[in-house]
């Protein structure tokens, strides 16, 4: 059984998804909680995937204590029936943490998908870190995306014999896409023609935030750097923003109106990297979009204080700039002006495209037999 909650879990989750429905060997059997809605839906949709149960959990404003109770609750009437081998959960949202330990309550192997990430500051991000800790705790297998993932699960103790190295399925689905856009002609100019603002002379400025750690004072920081970075006549700031409302208000009060800032809903996956693959600069505080902009050999901004994903600033793609606005604002300019320009070369940094296939190996060991660590 695989469980996704949210839009990164069903990114990530789908080529392992897919991964399993090719093995005859295994059975499938997808439960979604629905911690996220339309941004859910989005994905599962470009990647033709059906689920078999539905919990549809979100509420409107719904608290995290609300949401796990109600995870408990119907994730656990659900395993009753079903009574899975092996559950798959990913990375650290409420419902890779409610699932995981509804599994091991009735003693059911999980499977945790980007296990060993690690800021070991439980406020940075919050609730992630303890979400994530605690599911490594209680999985009995745990895919770790990179060796110093793997370094930090065996710091904590925690046995070498249930460690794989795979490599991050956020890269397998990434080159999917790209392959799928490269591919298309037809699909590359209807992406171009979803944003005819977009100028190939001007410098483009991907954004993305949604963190809880900087509602309030830290969003406001991040909008005042996004508006002066706008001041330049070189470059057009495109913003997806999330539709939680401590993202939206600040993000809409403060940057709307702006003529070469694009606050856009929520793009659906294709359309995201399609803007990823054509942007000079990423802003962001998600983990997800690290690991892709690193991927494309992109410049990314952490507007976070601490990373779980050291592995992206260690090699030069990533900095950590926090939500101070004189950082941020001299960091992005100093990148846009970098005569000549040229986009650094991805190296393999959090995988090489086949981490799902490594998963879904050691998952068919591990229900025929004992498994061998690939780690």
């Amino acid at each position: 059984m695989t469980v996704v909650g949210t839009r990164p879990e069903a990114i990530k989750m789908a080529p392992v998804i897919k991964a399993i429905e090719n093995r005859p060997d295994l059975e499938s059997f997808i439960c979604l909680t629905a911690q996220h809605r339309q941004m859910l839906d989005q994905v599962l949709d470009l990647f033709e995937i059906q689920a078999d149960a539905d919990l549809n959990l979100m509420r409107d404003n719904q608290s995290l204590n609300g949401l796990t109770a109600r995870i408990f609750d119907e994730f656990d009437r659900l395993l009753e029936s079903v009574k899975p081998d092996i559950v798959l959960t990913q990375g650290d949202t409420t419902t890779a943490f409610a699932a995981s330990v509804a599994c091991f309550h009735r003693r059911i192997d999980v499977g945790h998908v980007e296990a060993g990430l690690r800021t070991y500051d439980l406020d940075r991000p919050f609730p992630e870190e303890m979400n994530r800790r605690v599911v490594d705790i209680v999985a009995r297998y745990l895919f770790a995306p990179t060796e110093q993932a793997k370094r930090n699960l065996l710091q904590e103790h925690l046995s070498a014999d249930r460690i794989y190295v795979t490599g991050n399925t956020v890269v397998d689905a990434l080159h999917s896409i790209i392959g799928k856009i490269e591919r298309t002609p037809q699909l590359r100019l209807k992406l171009r023609s979803q944003f005819p603002f977009l100028n190939k002379a001007r410098k483009l400025v991907l954004v993305t935030g949604h963190r809880r750690e900087s509602f309030g004072p830290g969003f406001e920081r991040i909008c005042t750097a996004l508006s002066k970075i706008a001041e330049r006549d070189d470059v057009d700031v495109v913003y997806p923003v999330h539709l939680n409302p401590n993202v939206s208000e600040p993000v809409n009060r403060i940057l709307g109106g702006n003529r070469t800032i694009h606050l856009l809903p929520p793009t659906d996956y294709l359309s995201f990297v399609y803007l990823l693959s054509e942007a000079s600069i990423v802003l962001t505080d998600s983990g997800g979009v690290q690991e892709e902009g690193v991927s494309l050999g992109k410049r990314v901004l952490v507007m976070r204080e601490r990373t779980e994903r050291p592995e992206g600033v260690l090699s030069g793609l990533a900095e950590l700039v926090g939500t101070d606005v004189d950082c941020i604002t001299s960091r992005c300019a100093a990148l846009l002006d970098q005569v000549g320009y040229d986009i650094m070369r991805a190296a393999n940094i959090y995988g090489d495209g086949h981490a799902s296939e490594r998963i879904v190996a050691t998952l068919t060991g591990a229900v025929a037999g004992p498994a061998s660590s690939i780690a």
